[in-house]
């Protein structure tokens, strides 16, 4: 994930402008939490459940989903079903930007890219 003070557009579809005072408030916190950023940089190519993550990240476990709920009330991650054919479905999470973009020029904006899910993840909402 790319923090920059630039706000060109490069992918115009998939970028959203997040105006909301407390919405920009929520994704700038979580990026300025160190294990916020660890826990967006491990799914940063995978989905992984909240143990999962407890264990790449080096976290406990209730410090995880902490982190987890700032990360998807933020809209920086999507929470989703991991079917499992035993029967024993466990939630995973996926990032779902792939930059946030700071422009402090002409006011304040911020501007977040979205990633392109497959299509299993098409439920997963796709604004702030």
């Amino acid at each position: 994930m790319a923090i920059a003070t630039s706000a060109r557009l490069e992918h115009p579809n998939r970028e959203t402008t997040v105006e909301d005072d407390d919405d920009v408030n929520a994704i700038l916190h979580a990026l300025q939490d160190d294990d916020c950023r660890a826990v967006l940089e491990a799914t940063d190519e995978e989905s992984l459940s909240a143990s999962e993550l407890a264990e790449t990240c080096d976290l406990p476990l209730s410090t995880t989903y902490r982190k987890l709920d700032a990360l998807t009330e933020a809209g920086l991650l999507a929470e989703r079903t991991r079917l499992c054919p035993d029967g024993k479905h466990a939630s995973e999470y996926v990032r779902v930007v792939d930059e946030v973009l700071v422009d402090a020029g002409a006011g304040f904006e911020l501007t977040i890219t979205r990633r392109e899910l497959p299509e299993r993840d098409a439920r997963i909402p796709q604004t702030a």
